[in-house]
């Protein structure tokens, strides 16, 4: 049985929708924008390299291990990012919302903050989880601050957890939310989405 199974959901700004081939051109316009994919401490594919990675999420979610998403802007319907649901512990109820990404275009907008609200509703809400994961580079100072922002709690840092394309170790910032902390962390994004932006 698969868990979870695919979805789609959507907000004022953001749907989601399961990670598709015919996503390859809107995402690999998102990965040229900024020049996103050329961050070190991030695995932002570079555009030619977007099919192979849509292919990869696929085979992982084929194995059970993710779930992988299409972030698609509400107004333009087309691609902004990619998501997913990844290291999926069904027995314990726990996931990790990760290898996620948009263009630089819709960076510091409420595209994450919406796209995270939507994730986490349907995993605490729908799947029933005891706990959602973050994880990121210690080096991504931008990543850690926005998984602060949602509300996640640190759990600590795994040392030389990974060895990044480059050759150099990276550090795992390991993040999570629990199931009795989701009301205030929900009260809490809901109000980020709604009041002004500066």
């Amino acid at each position: 049985m698969c868990w979870p199974d695919p979805f789609c959901t959507q907000g004022n700004f953001v749907s989601l929708v399961p990670l598709s081939l015919d996503h390859a051109e809107d995402l690999a316009a998102a990965a040229a924008d900024g020049d996103v994919h050329k961050l070190w401490y991030t695995s932002v594919p570079a555009p030619k390299a977007v099919p192979a990675e849509i292919e990869r999420r696929l085979g992982l979610q084929k194995e059970g291990s993710m779930l992988p998403f299409s972030i698609l802007g509400k107004s333009s319907g087309k691609a902004v990012g990619m998501t997913t649901y990844m290291n999926i512990d069904a027995l314990n109820r726990r996931v990790e919302i990760g290898s996620t990404w948009y263009r630089k275009a819709v960076q510091r907008s409420p595209f994450n903050t919406e796209c995270k609200l939507l994730l986490l509703r349907h995993a605490f809400e729908e799947l029933d989880c005891i706990a959602v994961e973050f994880r990121t580079h210690f080096l991504n100072r931008q990543s850690r601050a926005a998984i602060e922002r949602l509300g996640a709690k640190l759990d600590g840092i795994l040392r030389s957890h990974q060895q990044m394309e480059d050759g150099s170790l990276r550090d795992t910032v390991v993040y999570s939310i629990i199931a009795s902390e989701w009301l205030a962390v929900k009260a809490n994004l809901a109000w980020q989405l709604e009041k002004p932006r500066s």
